[in-house]
């Protein structure tokens, strides 16, 4: 059949029926990609029909595209080879797809009755999305300062776009973030960008209904600081030691890196870098008194410039070499006078402290100390005095001691003898003398006014006899004082018994328990007798025979 006889004859067939409401096609529009296929479905459920039409129209001119009988498919030659239709529903499939594919499509469906039923659908073809790319009109930027234009283009039909930070959407605020939306592509304008702005990575989303493209990551170099600056450590000692180990460090969060200069009372120092050991401050001749130190962070990109908080201390050398001085003379108690002095080599001294024997010195009538307590005197020395005294000289850095060990000789002091005075004869005798003295004094015995041999402190008598009776004389005498002090000691030696004690008092208090031990028991048989038995006038117990 031609096509000429098929619209014939479609025309008197549409002649002889009339249009139906049911609608035989969905709701449009259809959208579908450049290239790809799309399939018009209608809403027929095996239909029975004479002839199912399809025609276009874009909006000039219709065409007739397919027609299908229930035995013959004829496609119009213009569709030859992209179209196809289902016999069964009516479904039209066309493809692969033309830009000139848009425009309306509509169906008609003549049943055997010559009712006709018709329908109309919009199909849109839409570009497909491609070549989405960011493009930014900075290629860096500095934190505060820069306003960044960034803009995404992208290929398509009907588009739609949005920014992405990472995985968070970046939504204009109006003010500092502004968008502008095209055709083909939209703009992102940062105001006063911030480091936070661009992070990243940045990304650019653009869709239709039915694809969605997503861009390159994009990165934007943004710079910024330096910020805060601080000092490490923020509060050092107010006094170091010369020659230490210390060195304040500088730190500032910048992009790029910050470079660090130092300054002195806000004096550039020939020092770069961000630490300063006391070294090098020691070596520009600075530090002997207290002033101040800063540290200041520059950023070449952002052409910041920031100063950290001032930190102050003072350099001070340790003491050292101390050494005491005293008397190389004899002292004597009561006659010498002893001056002690304690100084150092090097190091400044702010204090001076004196202790005996591990005990503070502290002044009295015969010991003054000089204004600064380099040295103290001791009047008439006494023997109290023997010790050894130590000094400690001291700064905010260190302090160190020295100690002198001093001796003043004295004595001999009164001697003192322990031992028997009497002893039996035969018994042996021994007497101790002491005496205290300094350096020890030497003895001697004397026995009745006469010297005896014995040098030593002890005088013993193995077997004593009766001719050892007397009176012995212990003599102390110091080398160095030329004193020379006595004490005497009577000695008595008597025959065997003679010094008997008697019983101890264990003993007598023995015998005197046992005395009243008996006399009680003698009065409880007393009593028992007058109770239990009678007895005579003359206290014979009577006794009466039982015969």
């Amino acid at each position: 059949m031609t096509l000429f006889a098929l619209k014939s004859l479609l025309f008197l067939l549409s002649l002889l029926g009339c249009c139906a409401g049911q609608a035989i096609l969905p709701e449009g529009p259809v959208e579908a990609i450049l290239g790809r296929n799309v399939t018009l479905k209608t809403l027929l459920d095996k239909p029975e029909y004479a002839f199912i039409t399809w025609n276009f129209n874009n909006g000039t001119k219709e065409v007739h595209v397919v027609t299908v009988s229930p035995t013959v498919v004829s496609v119009n030659a213009p569709y030859q080879g992209r179209v196809s239709i289902n016999q069964t529903n009516g479904f039209l499939y066309l493809g692969p797809l033309k830009s000139g594919d848009s425009g309306d499509y509509s169906v008609s469906m003549i049943a055997p009755t010559g009712e006709t039923r018709t329908g109309d659908i919009k199909l849109g073809v839409l570009e497909p999305v491609s070549d989405v790319a960011i493009k930014s009109d900075l290629p860096e930027a500095v934190e505060h300062n820069s306003t960044v234009v960034l803009t995404c283009s992208a290929k398509g039909s009907l588009l739609k776009f949005s920014w992405i930070n990472g995985t968070a959407p970046i939504v204009a605020d109006g003010k500092r973030l502004t968008l502008v939306e095209e055709d083909k592509l939209v703009t992102l304008t940062i105001k006063d960008v911030l480091r936070s702005d661009l992070v990243g990575p940045i990304y650019c989303t653009a869709a239709n209904k039915l694809e969605t493209e997503k861009s390159a990551p994009f990165n934007l170099t943004v710079y910024y600081g330096p910020d805060k600056v601080t000092i490490t450590p923020p509060n050092p000692p107010k006094f170091l030691q010369s020659g230490s180990n210390f060195t304040l460090s500088c730190s500032s969060t910048s992009s790029p890196a910050a470079t660090f200069s130092w300054y002195h009372n806000q004096q550039l120092m020939e020092i770069a870098g961000p630490l300063l050991t006391l070294e090098v401050i020691e070596k520009h001749g600075l530090g002997k008194k207290a002033e101040d130190y800063t540290c200041r962070a520059k950023n070449d990109k952002t052409q910041r410039s920031v100063s950290s908080p001032a930190v102050s201390f003072t350099v001070m050398d340790p003491v050292s070499g101390v050494k005491i001085s005293g008397p190389t003379a004899t002292l004597i108690a009561g006659n010498s006078t002893a001056n002690l002095s304690c100084q150092a080599t090097a190091g400044t001294v702010k204090t001076t402290t004196w202790t005996k024997d591990g005990k503070p010195l502290s002044a009295g009538s015969r010991l003054v100390f000089a204004d600064d307590m380099s040295s103290v005197l001791i009047k008439v020395l006494q023997k109290e005095d023997n010790g050894e005294y130590t000094c400690q000289l001291a700064n905010p850095v260190n302090s160190v001691k020295a100690s002198y060990n001093m001796v003043v000789n004295y004595g001999p002091e009164t001697p003192m003898v322990t031992g028997d005075k009497a002893v039996e004869v035969n018994d042996g005798v021994t007497l101790i003398c002491s005496a205290a003295s300094v350096p020890p004094a030497n003895f001697t015995w004397k026995f009745n006014g006469s010297m005896t041999d014995v040098k030593t402190a002890k005088y013993a008598i193995e077997k004593a006899v009766y001719k050892n009776t007397g009176t012995y004389t212990c003599e102390a005498h110091n080398a160095v004082t030329g004193k020379t002090t006595m004490y005497t000691h009577n000695l008595s030696i008597k025959e065997e018994g003679a010094l008997d004690e008697g019983l101890s008092d264990g003993a007598i208090a023995g015998i005197v328990i046992g005395v009243l031990v008996a006399l009680g028991a003698a009065i409880a048989l007393i009593m028992y007798c007058r109770q239990k038995v009678p007895c005579s006038e003359t206290g014979t117990l009577q006794v009466e025979s039982p015969y």
